[in-house]
């Protein structure tokens, strides 16, 4: 195995195995709430997310008087934001709601230098206007874009003196179909007859924030990692291509 933070290509004896790794057509747009700190609207193929970013100035009680910031987030899909209406959660967060949107906040915190946003939070409430796959990865990847235009907001009103960003984050999904190829970005359909799937979240120095990945039937072997690595590290810098475009 290549020990490096990017996997090799000629590395992979099954190259030929990887199907897709170019993702959904990847929009991102920006400013789309005008009572947000930062906004964008994402989609990844026929799904989209609208996401804003929020100050509070306040950090949760066990950060208060360290002198450190925090980065939080919230998820929730819209009734019918997929085939059949769906009920709001009105009576506390779901399960999965409350997974996704904790990933989200590791996710976005990995990319940020907490020391420097003082002690205050941002908060990145990311809401499914459509699910067609990915909803969690495409929260990441605009909830970073939201951050960072929230940021510089607070960096042109002197809230801000430094910059906090580290790095670019994004997320994608891959999977093995059953016939035993790789594909990036699934959507529903093939997110539901996937042999294999992973969510991953990947720095833009190939590095990993975090690895999602389960078996839907026969356990995957460390050759098709490989393969699902490779796949994910080429189809984010498309994602990584969109995200700079638009915070240039």
């Amino acid at each position: 195995m290549n020990h490096s933070n990017n996997v090799d290509k000629k590395d992979l004896s099954h190259e030929t195995l990887v199907k897709r790794t170019t993702p959904r057509q990847i929009k991102i747009t920006p400013n789309v709430n005008p009572y947000a700190l930062g906004s964008v609207i994402i989609e990844y193929g026929n799904t989209k997310v609208h996401i804003t970013a929020t100050l509070e100035k306040e950090v949760p009680p066990f950060l208060k008087g360290k002198g450190t910031g925090w980065v939080t987030a919230e998820y929730a899909m819209l009734p019918l934001s997929t085939h059949t209406r769906s009920q709001r959660e009105r009576k506390g967060v779901g399960g999965r709601s409350q997974e996704i949107q904790r990933l989200i906040g590791r996710s976005l915190r990995a990319a940020v230098d907490l020391k420097l946003l003082g002690e205050r939070s941002i908060m990145i409430d990311c809401d499914v206007l459509v699910a067609d796959g990915g909803t969690r990865t495409a929260s990441i990847s605009g909830g970073f874009v939201a951050l960072n235009l929230a940021i510089k907001k607070l960096l042109t009103d002197g809230v801000l003196k430094q910059n906090p960003i580290k790095e670019k984050i994004a997320a994608i999904s891959v999977g093995i179909t059953k016939e035993g190829e790789v594909i990036a970005d699934l959507n529903y359909d093939e997110d539901s007859n996937i042999a294999t799937d992973m969510n991953m979240v990947i720095c833009e120095s190939g590095r990993f924030v975090e690895l999602q990945g389960t078996a839907e039937g026969a356990p995957f072997n460390k050759n098709e990692l490989d393969r699902m690595l490779y796949c994910a590290q080429e189809a984010v810098k498309i994602i990584f291509k969109e995200q700079r475009t638009i915070l240039s």
